[in-house]
């Protein structure tokens, strides 16, 4: 069990990097109207923000700010999918582009509240 959540600790601190990565290159593909730069900043702060939340989560020295940590990375998740919404149906990017990064976002909220409903012991295996 222990090796599991050794595991799953990277994989997702991993995975939120590379998530990081691909925001940062796909705002750097987008247009430079007023609009769509200041959308594509809000969604900078807010999606390199998962990663960085996790981070700091599996630094903290308790339980309590884990899971707080965790709650923080789930907000700026699902931040990041209301801006990567509003691009898309705003019609400033191609739905095309802009689903797989909707998607991945919406997988990580997902591992995110699985993980804090457990930290908080309102679900079981």
């Amino acid at each position: 069990m222990q090796n599991e959540n050794v595991k799953f600790k990277m994989d997702l601190k991993e995975r939120s990097y590379k998530y990081s990565l691909a925001i940062i290159a796909f705002i750097d593909k987008l247009s430079n109207n007023i609009s769509t730069q200041i959308i594509a900043k809000q969604l900078l702060r807010s999606a390199t923000s998962i990663g960085a939340n996790i981070i700091e989560a599996q630094a903290s020295p308790s339980r309590r700010d884990f899971t707080n940590f965790f709650n923080y990375s789930l907000k700026s998740a699902n931040e990041s999918k209301y801006w990567l919404e509003l691009l898309k149906d705003s019609g400033k990017v191609d739905k095309g582009i802009v689903e797989p990064l909707l998607q991945e976002t919406k997988e990580i909220a997902n591992i995110l509240g699985s993980s804090i409903l457990t930290l908080k012991g309102r679900r079981k295996f």
